[in-house]
């Protein structure tokens, strides 16, 4: 890319022009996606002063910080050279890194011929911090530290810097309390007043760590100000990677089942609550081996089954169950997308295997055509289920049974990583299948056996067996 052949005046006036520019002048590859526009649009908005506080999360090593620091840093200053920057990382060493990125691309040809007014101070040679002949500044600084003598922004009408915050949490210190804390704390005492006019744009670049880091504290309210918010997780809603270049649906689905709780914050940007959310993890009883057969009063099987095997539905999901006088075991769970004709035989298999007291299927979408096959052909206790009342509500319903400590997990198993992220991470995770079979177990089973009052809304089918027990 040549830039005499390029519109100069395009290029300063569209931050992303600019960041594709810059690639290409410096000989790097660009490889473009939907998410860059989005970040750049967003960022935008901020230097002509429709937004002074934004947050974007974004997965790790997404371009988040060459886009929204370093190339966003060097465009303004382009722009407004006498800007005010503070830039602010969870590590000064990092912030100091990308001020240093900042002020060498400043100094290149190519930004030389985009910005010909720009020129940097001769007695800028500090990593972390530098100025332009204009009286701007680019300061660097660490979440752990003090702010002395530095301010951001200018006190006039219109964009003059910003303080940007990158990464304010380092991600092994997330399961800290005290650490997480220390962060917000950080953010009270020192980077609010450190802002040289109330319109000092904020922005908060991170990926999410904890319910609590510094962006949930932010978005729940924590200085009273309103945040715009650019929330991108790395599989979107229609169930589509982020950038399939950078990971494929394959690999996210491969990360996400081999670490869920890491996954759910630091790449879907839903961080599971530490406890928690409406099922607690402290709550969860564990087992090492199954109930014997003379322990067991019945086993039954839950099926949610999905409309479509499309990657924008949830899965179908059977949680197979062994009931005892102590509680509810869950022995195996089967979660998979799939098109109905494989549904069914997947179905009269796990019935055939575990041979259930009480099959249990979700009397909607393809659980209607499941539920009339499976009584014409199998001899099975087929029990039509139509829940009444929404997912929430349902799930309500038996959380007492794991606060009480009567529902056992397995100690460990290839499936429960996934089931309990899901199960913790609800109502606010993506999928909620493996919670619905599991809410629709637990309230047959305790209805059943009179463990509780039986639930409002829950309504079992008539059945073509008389009975449950063999």
């Amino acid at each position: 890319m040549n830039l005499s052949l390029v519109n100069q005046r395009a290029i300063q006036c569209d931050f992303l022009l600019f960041c594709k520019a810059m690639f290409a002048l410096e000989g790097k590859t660009w490889l473009d996606n939907w998410h860059q526009k989005a970040i750049c649009d967003a960022l935008e908005r901020v230097v002509v002063g429709k937004t002074k506080r934004l947050i974007i999360n974004v997965p790790p090593r997404y371009s988040k910080t060459e886009i929204a620091v370093v190339n966003f840093m060097a465009w303004s200053m382009g722009l407004f050279p006498d800007s005010e920057f503070i830039h602010a990382s969870y590590s000064k060493r990092l912030a100091t890194n990308n001020a240093y990125k900042t002020r060498a691309l400043m100094m290149g040809e190519a930004y030389g011929a985009l910005f010909p007014d720009v020129a940097l101070k001769d007695d800028s040679k500090a990593k972390d911090e530098f100025r332009t002949t204009k009286g701007g500044i680019v300061y660097a600084t660490g979440a752990d530290g003090t702010i002395t003598g530095y301010g951001a922004g200018k006190v006039r009408h219109g964009f003059g810097g910003a303080l940007i915050i990158d990464d304010a949490h380092k991600a092994n210190q997330a399961k800290s309390d005290v650490m997480l804390q220390n962060v917000i704390d950080w953010y009270q005492s020192t980077i609010e007043s450190r802002l040289n006019s109330r319109d000092t744009p904020i922005i908060v670049i991170m990926q999410r760590l904890h319910e609590n880091d510094l962006s949930g504290w932010l978005l729940a309210g924590g200085t009273g100000e309103e945040w715009e918010h650019l929330c991108i997780p790395a599989i979107n809603a229609d169930g589509e990677a982020l950038w399939a270049h950078k990971h494929d649906l394959t690999t996210l689905n491969r990360m996400m089942n081999a670490d869920p709780y890491m996954f759910a914050g630091q790449y879907m940007q839903t961080p599971t609550p530490k406890d928690g959310g409406m099922f607690k993890k402290p709550w969860l009883s564990r087992y090492s081996e199954q109930p014997s057969k003379r322990d067991t009063i019945r086993i039954v099987q839950s099926w949610d089954t999905a409309y479509k095997a499309a990657q924008i539905n949830d899965p179908s999901c059977c949680t197979t169950w062994a009931e005892t006088a102590n509680g509810y075991y869950l022995l195996h769970n089967h979660t998979e997308r799939m098109e109905y004709p494989r549904l069914k035989a997947k179905a009269k298999m796990l019935a055939d295997e575990w041979m259930p007291d009480a099959l249990l299927i979700e009397d909607k979408a393809s659980g209607q055509s499941l539920i009339q096959e499976l009584k014409g052909e199998t001899s099975h206790p087929i029990i039509a289920i139509k829940p009444d009342g929404d997912k929430e509500s349902r799930a309500n319903a038996i959380t007492s049974l794991f606060e009480a400590g009567r529902v056992f997990f397995p100690h460990d198993a290839p499936w429960l990583k996934a089931l309990e992220a899901e199960l913790f991470m609800f109502p606010l995770g993506k999928h909620d299948d493996q919670v619905d079979s599991v809410s629709q177990a637990l309230r047959y089973m305790k209805d059943k056996s009179g463990d509780m009052l039986p639930v409002a809304g829950f309504v079992p089918q008539p059945s073509i067996y008389g009975g449950l027990m063999r």
